[in-house]
């Protein structure tokens, strides 16, 4: 065995993306599940961008633009290829209103100047801080505007005209009602049928029949029923496109202008990068995991969006976001790359200058039902049961509210102080109470310690008798200066009367300035749990440093899991979300002991996905065949070998290692025969009875550590079982092959539990280590025990160097 080099950072392959292949010049390619997807997604953009444009007021070919423009150009641009842009409901009463008031070319000169401001935006990065504002305030925007669509389409549906406002739709339904048409109560009422009951079509041919997209079934239905029975109901009226409305200069005060940009900007930019991480989360969860499918550059998204909201402006299109149907049906349908979003944009050019004549016999009542449905279910259901679980209802109605009476950047505004509100409110909002308990006066303050509680908090402190015992329990996680003085300050007061403070909670058990190190957890960093439990005295401070040990506990593991969330989750989160979407590719096989004190992670400065590890009591390798019914050992290698195809096996043992103790102080005649029937411990440890035959057949140079002869006999079979587990290794048929071919490679690791030290082993010759024994060398790689033959293994001291953590995730 050769002598093992300083960890290195393995670079992980990337994975190839079936449109960018390996070597030589990139040819754009195109997989056969993004075709399949593409056809799907368009299938559903169609009649939704009529509908849409219908819904505006808006010419219809406007939507055909949006479609084609937001599947090809934010599909290129974008940051999220997976992500479907083209024209949104959310946007629909914003853009109504702008036709309106400013007429169709101003409005498509309003959509390229909020797609220069995108651009703007991204420049400056900041497309982070619009996932900033609450989930309840966006949903009870996409909510409220849902409402504004469906009522203000309900009134096509029932044969007539929209109001201009929610207020009057919602007023004048009854005599709408009172004068419907049946005709195109009849095309509409067929339409929402299939619309919800298509996706719920029972049996293997439901299911089968299911995978045509509902959208598209339903308008295709009522067109045919329609077309067949000579219904006089108005249709799609796609004029040439050689009188396209083009944008024209903006017309209109400038304020109102500027307000206009202003919220197709928020719009458009919110319910894009909102969609984004949304489509990121399908493709985690996807079983293919996304194909190596990169999460969303938000920045580049913002960029890709601003980028097709001036495409789309300037050749008469409506406003581009990215939506969540559409994307949905993507991830769903399989696509793996953007190709999907950009074939969809392709095929809405082609049907736009190809399909007219069929476009042309789609009734309006079919799409303006398709629409009403879409806007009612933005009202979701699971949002409001999610925000009212996380007590955010009132922010949410606020907003919703705003929306629908006064307009969408009224109602986000509302909503933003009603959230800020309810923030203040609940920082302010800290309970305190006292109580006498076996003698003892108990404080509890819940919430958090600002200036507004230092008032009630003064008021129970100096309730407290004088010269009692008190604990004072802090449930909270921030306190402010004032809050700091009040209670330090009382705090000596009371101890100079005679009276005795304990704090309790997340103090830690001692107080400080706010934000230093006395108001952080006292225990210490790498043992919180044996003998630095918080509140626990340390071991000179106890009368018997071998008494009994404080046991962990339910709620010392749950503190435990509650600080790694707190801490240590939100630094890891990103390259966890990154393992699970590529899944694990370690390159290395760590097999060692099942011991507590073996920490692997800290003794080899790796991270999450770094080592395939495998433990067991007394890192024993069993030899091929004798597993005695526990393959568990040889799996693992065949799979970290054949599957994960790790580069090393790496077997690591330690001193007073308690697996090697039960081998030595077994009976002399038959250690690991005991006269009664065996146990599973004893079965299992006769896996290390070679190691034991091979120290005791052999009379080496006893290995020595540092210069330091071992402590005892424990310590020469601890390193004795490294070499054998690793002879054992190499009996494995995958070992062997891998070995021979020079794609795999073993070596031996020893810790020394009480130096904290690690050793690597390594050959003193160059032949063969097969059959020798293990040795120590100095720091520096000079022999300290006498002269090592040929093909000797040598324990070598790794550098401190070394083990510096070097790793970049």
């Amino acid at each position: 065995m050769t002598l093992c080099t300083p960890a290195r950072t393995t670079t992980r392959p990337e994975v190839q993306r079936p449109h960018s292949p390996p070597g030589g010049p990139r040819r754009f390619r195109v997989a056969g599940a993004d075709v399949s997807a593409s056809v799907a997604v368009f299938l559903i953009a169609l009649p939704l961008s009529l509908g849409i444009a219908l819904a505006t007021g808006a010419p219809l070919q406007a939507g055909l633009v949006a479609a084609a423009v937001g599947g090809i150009v934010a599909g290129r641009f974008g940051g999220a290829p997976l992500q479907v842009s083209g024209p949104a409901a959310g946007l629909t009463v914003v853009t109504a209103e702008l036709i309106q008031r400013y007429g169709w070319r101003t409005t498509c000169a309003i959509t390229v100047l909020a797609g220069l401001s995108q651009l703007a935006l991204s420049a400056l990065r900041v497309a982070r801080s619009a996932l900033a504002v609450s989930p309840a305030i966006v949903h009870g925007m996409l909510g409220g505007i849902g409402v504004t669509i469906a009522l203000a389409q309900l009134h096509i549906v029932l044969g007539g005209t929209p109001q201009s406002s929610t207020v009057t739709n919602a007023t004048g339904l009854p005599a709408q009602l009172a004068n419907a048409d049946a005709a195109a109560l009849l095309i509409s009422g067929l339409t929402v049928a299939v619309l919800l009951a298509w996706p719920r079509l029972p049996g293997r041919i439901g299911r089968r029949v299911r995978a045509a997209p509902a959208a598209l079934v339903s308008v295709a239905g009522a067109t045919a029923v329609a077309v067949v029975a000579g219904l006089a109901v108005p249709r799609v009226d796609l004029p040439s496109w050689s009188s396209h409305a083009l944008p024209g200069l903006p017309e209109g005060p400038v304020l109102g202008i500027a307000a206009g940009v202003l919220t197709i900007t928020l719009v458009t930019s919110v319910q894009s990068l909102l969609s984004a991480v949304a489509v990121d989360k399908l493709i985690a969860a996807r079983e293919d995991r996304g194909l190596g499918i990169p999460r969303s550059d938000l920045d580049r998204e913002l960029r890709g969006q601003g980028a097709a909201n001036i495409v789309s402006g300037a050749l008469g299109g409506l406003p581009v976001a990215g939506v969540a149907v559409r994307s949905v049906a993507n991830v769903s349908a399989g696509a793996v790359s953007r190709a999907s979003t950009m074939l969809h944009g392709l095929w809405v050019v082609l049907a736009s200058l190809l399909l007219v004549p069929l476009i042309d016999l789609i009734p309006l009542p079919a799409l303006a039902a398709l629409v009403m449905v879409v806007g009612v279910q933005m009202v979701s259901i699971t949002h409001i049961r999610t925000v009212t679980r996380h007590r955010e209802v009132v922010v949410y109605a606020v907003t919703l509210t705003g929306v629908v009476l006064v307009g969408i950047l009224e109602g986000v505004a509302l909503g933003i102080a009603v959230a800020v509100a309810v923030s203040l409110h609940r920082l302010a909002r800290t309970r305190i109470t006292r109580e006498e308990r076996d003698g003892q006066q108990l404080l509890r303050v819940r919430g958090q310690l600002t200036f507004l509680a230092v008032p009630r908090l003064s008021r129970a402190l100096h309730q407290v008798p004088a010269g009692s015992d008190v604990v004072v329990e802090l449930d909270g996680s921030f306190m402010d200066h004032a809050a700091y003085e009040t209670l330090n300050d009382w705090i000596s007061g009371h101890q100079a009367h005679g009276g005795t403070v304990e704090l309790a909670g997340r103090s830690g058990g001692r107080i400080g300035e706010p934000g230093s190190a006395a108001t952080q957890p006292c225990c210490r960093p790498w043992t919180p749990w044996h003998n630095h439990q918080c509140g626990q005295p340390e071991p000179a401070e106890r009368e018997d440093p071998k008494g009994p040990r404080p046991s962990p506990t339910r709620h010392q593991l749950a503190a435990g899991i509650g600080t790694f969330q707190r801490n240590t989750a939100p630094l890891v989160r990103g390259e966890l979300a990154r393992l699970a979407r590529e899944g694990q590719r370690p390159s290395q096989l760590f097999l060692t002991c099942a011991d507590s004190r073996l920490v692997t992670s800290m003794i080899t400065a790796s991270g999450p996905g770094d080592l395939f590890t495998v433990r067991n009591v007394g890192n024993l390798v069993p030899l091929p065949g004798e597993e005695s019914g526990d393959d568990s050992v040889a799996a693992a290698i065949e799979y970290a070998v054949e599957v994960l195809r790790v580069e090393s096996i790496t077997v690591c043992g330690h001193s007073g290692c308690g697996a090697m103790q039960a081998l030595l102080s077994a009976a002399p005649d038959d250690p690991l025969n005991p006269p009664a029937p065996p146990s599973p411990l004893h079965r299992w440890l006769r896996h290390g009875r070679p190691s034991l035959e091979r120290m005791a057949s052999r009379h080496p140079v006893e290995p020595r550590i540092a210069g330091r002869p071992p402590a005892d006999a424990v310590e020469q079979l601890c390193l004795t079982n490294v070499v054998q587990q690793l002879e054992h290794l190499r009996a494995y048929e995958s070992v062997a092959r891998r070995l021979a071919d020079g794609s795999l490679t073993l070596q031996g690791m020893y810790f020394h539990v009480g130096e904290a030290q690690a050793y690597l082993l390594t050959e003193s010759g160059g032949t063969e280590s097969r059959g020798t024994e293990p040795r120590a060398t100095e720091p520096d790689g000079t022999e300290s025990g006498g002269t090592s033959g040929p093909g000797e293994a040598v324990f070598v001291q790794v550098p401190p160097t070394v083990l510096e953590p070097a790793r970049a995730s």
